[in-house]
């Protein structure tokens, strides 16, 4: 308290202390007890009162211990059992958890993982049944819930991942780690099929290349049999060897598309040579064949990296073909489902001739070499009125664009596309998928549409480089796949004449075991606008076992989605049905029995050696336990910190000090009342 409130203070008692005297004792002569009492509850009453106005900040010190976190994280995948170190992982976290010293010192945190991450509460949340490993996931979460502090991590795992980024960078290189092996770290004779590389989709009558990694386990030479087979058929098959300096082969072959719809093969690695685990021995894989191509015409008459990007974007759907090509240079028009016409001039004169017999859906895209008089002329769903001024525009994502499922990839944050300055003008009903913003100020322009005029689709991008959003997506996401598929479900609604549908529903042919299997479903009013209070429901049946489940369909962004994890591998048929109008949509998907969890015959020990080189850790077994626990008592960099915590209160916020008023007033009146003092 500063010196002013200590005066207040005591001219508080001074005050208080006249009062009272005044009232019992001024020109009084009786000074019985009975007046001492009434003066010192007067006194009381008053000098509380003045505290209150006053109400000085009292301050309180007090002291914690705050203990240096241990982070001990306990794989919980399925491949802990199949390493048969389930019981041995149990016990390992046990002896950490309880041991009385390191609890004396750190403040213990427990978790689990696989494809999640969550906290330990009690031995029953260890079951191993996980059907995935994550373990950069472990990095991400211990980093957030521990900022800015120096801490140990134990990670008890079998250092086998099948999901995520790379662990071994993941982790924060000023916190160490002590990675405690569990498992059976004896190396044994192993044939694996590591990964397969193919295309989902294959033509009808072509030939279609599939790359298999296989890899081998082992200290000794030893021959194996390749093969590729359909059911009982074998396809392709051929001899490989291994060595303890050949560890690896990548087998390239070329497979027949001769049948069309979903094909399934089963890619098998085989040897006379006795192994303890053969389940990763083959692995399944899917094509899809089908009878007919996308073919798309990039129409040009300038160089730009937008060509090339859109090109790339479109073709990763294996079932779309790409054709750059001049204006003039174009010889018949009918053989294309869809043409791009990038930044038309007058060159672009006889195409639109040609394509308003043809009526092929067309994506017009904009930009500063357009010639925009030219295209109010050849168009009618847009009237433009350009400067010759350059300008930025950047997009805003509409979330009400219901013309077909698409999520919003990060568009408010892509770079900004370059188009004339100018007004633009709908003379049709359009869909604005992308609005435009100079700056923070949105215009009232669009500057990605879609229209659907009496089945004759098209599309407008007012604006050039967007090989730059392609870049962006990458460097956001790590990935092309974001952007690719915005491309790609653009070129679909404009491959397809098909009239609006009430019910649209997106899934997969098939799924891999273990893979997470979304279905997300669209229903449309008779307005063809997105009905958010749909009911849908899924009814899936099994169609061997005719086992049936139904589940509801979730809202969630601009579609309805149902996850179905947990269904067995086998065939399903499925039918998606929206209650209040009874549309429905039929159609089936495969699960291929695939356990990712199954493939390991060992703990991958040189990772986790090279994750605790990384953080400047030090790896263990399971039988060294002993030894991590003394060297984590011996780290004197892991002290305790006492921490000073000031609480400061005003004084108005004692409830006991209003109380103590109170009953001093009422009990000074009772006491006069009593005695007819009053």
């Amino acid at each position: 308290m500063n010196k002013i409130t200590i005066l207040l203070i005591i001219l508080s008692l001074a005050i208080a202390a006249g009062v009272s005297y005044f009232q019992y004792f001024y020109k009084s002569k009786n000074k019985s007890k009975l007046n001492i009492g009434l003066a010192l509850l007067r006194f009381l009453a008053i000098f509380g009162l003045l505290i209150l106005l006053i109400n000085p900040i009292v301050s309180r010190k007090t002291f914690e211990i705050v203990k240096t976190p241990l982070v001990l994280a306990v794989d919980n995948s399925n491949s802990i059992i199949d390493l048969k170190a389930d019981t041995n992982s149990k016990e390992v976290f046990e002896k950490l958890s309880v041991n009385t010293d390191l609890a004396a010192k750190f403040d213990i945190q427990s978790y689990r993982f696989d494809s999640d991450f969550q906290p330990i509460l009690s031995k029953e949340d260890l079951d191993f049944k996980g059907k995935q490993t994550n373990i950069g996931e472990v990095a991400k979460n211990i980093r957030s819930s521990n900022k800015n502090l120096s801490f140990p991590t134990v990670l008890i795992s079998d250092g086998n991942q099948t999901s995520g980024e790379d662990y071994v960078f993941g982790f924060d290189a000023n916190n160490k780690v002590y990675p405690l092996i569990v498992g059976d770290t004896t190396t044994y004779l192993d044939l694996k099929v590591n990964q397969i590389n193919v295309n989902k989709y294959a033509f009808h009558k072509n030939k279609y290349p599939a790359e298999v990694f296989l890899q081998y386990a082992g200290t000794k030479t030893t021959n194996a049999t390749f093969s590729i087979s359909q059911g009982k058929n074998v396809i392709t098959k051929q001899n490989v060897s291994f060595s303890p300096f050949k560890k690896a082969q990548i087998v390239s072959v070329l497979l027949p598309a001769d049948k069309v719809g979903l094909q399934i093969y089963t890619a098998s690695l085989s040897s006379s040579e006795v192994e303890k685990n053969k389940y990763n021995n083959s692995k399944k894989f899917v094509v899809e064949v089908i009878d007919q191509k996308t073919e798309i015409a990039l129409v040009s008459s300038i160089n730009h990296p937008d060509l090339g990007a859109l090109k790339r974007s479109i073709e990763t759907n294996a079932s779309r073909k790409v054709t750059i090509v001049k204006p003039k240079e174009i010889n018949e028009l009918n053989t294309y489902n869809v043409l791009i016409l990038y930044q038309p001039n007058a060159e672009f004169k006889s195409i639109f001739d040609t394509n308003e017999k043809l009526r092929i859906n067309t994506w017009i895209i904009t930009g500063n070499s357009t010639d925009f008089n030219f295209l109010n002329q050849e168009q009618s769903a847009f009237s433009f009125r350009m400067s010759g001024q350059k300008e930025d525009y950047l997009s805003e994502y509409q979330s009400d664009f219901n013309l077909f499922a698409l999520d919003n990839i990060g568009f408010d944050n892509f770079p900004p596309l370059e188009n004339p300055f100018g007004k633009i003008t709908a003379n049709e009903n359009v869909t604005i998928l992308l609005a435009s913003r100079i700056r923070n100020v949105p215009t009232e322009a669009p500057l990605l549409v879609f229209a659907d005029n009496q089945g004759l689709r098209s599309a407008y991008l007012l604006g050039e480089n967007s090989w730059k959003w392609r870049a962006q997506s990458y460097r956001d996401n790590q990935t092309y796949e974001n952007y690719d598929v915005f491309i790609d479900k653009t070129i679909q609604f404009l491959a397809s004449n098909d009239s609006k549908k009430s019910l649209i529903v997106n899934h997969e042919r098939f799924y891999n075991s273990g893979d997470p299997i979304e279905i997300t479903a669209q229903y449309f009013n008779k307005n063809y606008e997105l009905d958010e209070k749909a009911r849908l429901t899924i009814t899936v049946t099994n169609n061997k076992t005719k086992q049936i489940k139904k589940y509801d369909l979730l809202r969630a962004s601009n579609a309805f989605k149902v996850n179905l994890d947990g269904l067995a591998a086998g065939n399903y048929s499925f039918a998606v049905k929206e209650l209040n109008s009874n549309a429905s949509y039929s159609n089936g998907f495969e699960i291929l029995d695939f356990d990712i969890e199954k493939q390991f015959v060992n703990p991958d020990v040189i990772k986790l050696q090279q994750l605790a080189s990384q953080t400047n850790g030090k790896a263990f077994v399971s039988n060294q336990v002993d030894a991590l626990i003394k060297i984590l008592l011996d780290n004197q960099d892991y002290k305790a910190i006492e921490k000073a915590i000031v609480k400061k209160t005003p004084i108005i916020d004692w409830i006991w000090l209003l109380v103590l008023i109170a009953l001093a007033l009422a009990c000074e009146w009772f006491i006069r009342k009593y005695n007819g003092m009053l």
